[in-house]
């Protein structure tokens, strides 16, 4: 794909986010789902004495970001991991900890946009969905090679969706009489296994091209560590923002803020010892959400739940 294009998400709420925990001369800033570098570019002319550790699983997207992002030199350092690999990002600038950590979650429009990655239901494609090429697991394997109960239990799980059995039972069908290689493949047996009286009630592709694409990505157990990881590599003082764009990660998100900011004193302790005080609070409470205007300029941001979070001096 020649000269992709993606809006960023909230991108002055982001960079504003992140800009108490930046005034240091040498401050860094992880930016652990690159993409194509939108939110790096911000960060990086708004602070310039900031450098930025760029890390994307997508080696396309990877390489995009790059030559967007050369005129800052070795300000921008590029990282091929996933975004759960935040300490081995860090050592490539010779550094333990990060003043600041974005992640941004999901899936790119780049990647969605691109008709031979299989993401998007809309067009026929192969049933690829790897985010990282140079993986094996893909959406066609699954389809071809998971028994009827695990494809059930991935499309309830990561798709929240109430059909599953009935879908399942129907790839399981299908699949006895032919390969289903192709998204519009899939999306045809999905339609004819969807019950008329909910034909309108969405695409009925929706939720299991989502529960494909994590299971082929293990999203979900990346993002568990790379909350984890991201709070454990911020530097006293140190932020961590996050875009979240369903359900399944923003509850995750948030359960971590949650433990993350509370005591871990017993409620009846008259004195709570420095080391069982809570580390980080919440830059603001709760989730925030895009506005009108962002929405009908970028339809992307529609369902994005933005939470940040800091990192307290008695965390050292």
């Amino acid at each position: 794909m020649e000269n992709p294009t993606h809006i960023p998400v909230l991108l002055d709420d982001c960079v504003d986010a992140l800009a108490p925990a930046l005034t240091a001369p040498d401050a860094v800033v992880v930016d652990g789902t690159l993409g194509l570098g939108g939110h790096s570019e911000a960060i990086l002319d708004r602070f310039p004495a900031v450098t930025v550790v760029g890390i994307d699983r997508d080696e396309i997207a990877l390489a995009h970001a790059t030559a967007r992002l050369a005129r800052f030199e070795s300000r921008f350092v590029p990282v091929h991991a996933t975004y759960d690999e935040i300490r081995r990002a860090l050592r490539a600038i010779g550094r333990d900890s990060a003043n600041g950590i974005l992640l941004d979650l999901g899936i790119s429009s780049m990647q969605i946009d691109d008709a031979d990655r299989g993401f998007a239901y809309a067009w026929d494609a192969p049933l690829d969905m790897r985010m990282d090429r140079s993986t094996e697991l893909t959406a066609a394997d699954i389809i071809r090679d998971y028994s009827e109960r695990d494809l059930e239990r991935i499309f309830r799980a990561y798709g929240e969706e109430k059909l599953s059995g009935r879908y399942a039972r129907a790839i399981v069908a299908a699949r006895a009489n032919a390969p289903i290689e192709r998204s519009l493949d899939l999306v045809s047996i999905l339609n004819d296994a969807t019950p008329y009286a909910l034909k309108n009630a969405g695409h009925p592709a929706k939720r299991v091209f989502q529960a494909l694409r994590i299971e082929v990505n293990g999203e979900l157990d990346i993002l568990r560590n790379a909350i984890d990881n991201a709070l454990d590599a911020l530097a006293p003082g140190g932020r961590l923002v996050v875009l979240a764009y369903h359900s399944l990660e923003d509850r995750m998100v948030k359960a971590a803020f949650v433990d993350a900011t509370s005591s871990k004193a017993p409620h009846d302790l008259p004195v709570v010892p420095v080391g069982l005080k809570a580390g980080y609070r919440l830059v603001f409470s709760g989730a925030r959400t895009a506005s009108e205007s962002e929405i009908a300029a970028n339809p992307r941001a529609a369902s994005v739940k933005f939470r940040a979070i800091e990192r307290l001096e008695v965390a050292a």
